[in-house]
């Protein structure tokens, strides 16, 4: 018997949600706001995320801070190649997104979707090697080890390149996670719609709830209450335009927040460490050689 599709089904539209603390909220205070494509069209209808939910992905990410920055950099390596792997089986997905956010051709939007999933397995390979290559010991005039390692900053605030919709993104998140950090993500005010995709891939990787936080809306609006929040240890302003990122560095000021001003970057080139190393501490520790028995041997 032949198969018929019924012409009076009606579409399923997509629905874009946040993505905090591992869930799917709506924006609390109920208000949403149209995304279109290059050509004006209407895409979807999106959360314009609030202070409150600006503030309830602050306590998310602390929250999940100790268990990812405790983890192993193998796991952590694990996750992030977990990632990409689920990124890999809902590539068409990401394609038609990209295109559409970006008026890019299929072909285009292809090697950019490509791009960022190769991108997160870079950054997985890297979990457990940067340790060695901006840590190590040092030497010092005196019977004593003295040893520096990296620990993640704390809380990272980012603000999402706005034209690069996903390759942009994942440029500036990977490097974050990778080394310990929690985030919380605002996405590109006018094409969010790969950010808030990118939720659904998270929360099926293992990646713990709370560690990447995806809030969509009007970027000063969300931007500003994070720059000024007392627990947000460090922000990147890659999106923010010349004016809104002058307003963020003086809200960061009053905790003494690291700042990662916005800088001109080829997302299609190969990363550096810089990104990684912008959001790390470097703890040095001290410890007496002591000695072997009266010879005055010591290790």
């Amino acid at each position: 018997m032949k198969n018929t599709v019924d012409a009076t089904r009606l579409s399923v539209f997509k629905t874009y949600k946040l993505y905090v603390g591992g869930k799917f909220p709506r924006s609390e205070s109920g208000r949403v706001y149209e995304v279109t494509d290059s050509k004006g069209n209407w895409l979807a209808n999106v959360p314009l995320s609030s202070r409150k939910d600006a503030r309830d992905a602050v306590v998310a990410a602390r929250k999940a801070f100790g268990g990812w920055s405790g983890a192993t950099a193998y796991n952590r390596g694990q996750i992030l190649y977990r990632i990409a792997e689920m990124l890999e089986g809902r590539r068409d997905q990401y394609v038609r997104e990209v295109a559409d956010a970006e008026g890019l051709s299929k072909s285009k939007a292809a090697a950019q979707v490509d791009a960022a999933i190769d991108r997160w397995v870079w950054y997985a390979g890297w979990t457990d090697k940067i340790a060695q290559v901006v840590g190590g010991g040092n030497p010092v005039a005196g019977p004593f080890f003295n040893l520096s390692s990296p620990e993640p900053t704390g809380v990272v605030a980012i603000v999402a390149p706005q034209e690069s919709s996903f390759l942009g993104l994942v440029n500036v998140l990977a490097p974050v996670i990778a080394t310990g950090n929690t985030a919380i993500v605002v996405a590109s005010e006018k094409a969010p719609l790969p950010a808030l995709s990118l939720g659904e891939v998270l929360a099926t990787s293992d990646l713990p709830g709370g560690v990447v936080n995806v809030l969509s809306g009007r970027t000063a609006e969300i931007a500003t209450p994070l720059a000024a929040h007392q627990d947000v240890n460090a922000i990147d302003l890659a999106g923010a335009d010349e004016d809104l990122a002058k307003e963020l560095e003086i809200a960061a000021a009053d905790n003494l927040k690291r700042v990662l001003r916005p800088q001109p970057v080829d997302h299609a080139a190969t990363p550096g460490i810089d990104r990684m190393t912008a959001f790390l501490e470097t703890k040095t520790v001290w410890h007496p050689t002591g000695s072997l028995g009266a010879s005055g041997s010591s290790y």
